[in-house]
């Protein structure tokens, strides 16, 4: 299943401008271009999300 990028920062509670900003700086999760249209593929979010778990605040 894919997100739009409205859809994606929403799961992710930040503002779709953010994904974009992601996009040209690569800090976001992985995405799809599809011509001009954005796809967030859920197993990317997911696994981008799983990059971000941390034990304690000293881990970078």
């Amino acid at each position: 299943m894919n997100l739009l990028p409205k859809e994606a920062a929403e799961r992710l509670r930040v503002h779709d401008k953010t994904l974009a900003r992601w996009r040209v700086t690569g800090e976001g999760p992985r995405y799809i271009k599809h011509g001009r249209k954005v796809l967030y593929p859920v197993v990317e979010i997911e696994a981008w999300e799983r990059d971000r778990l941390r034990v304690n605040t000293a881990e970078c």
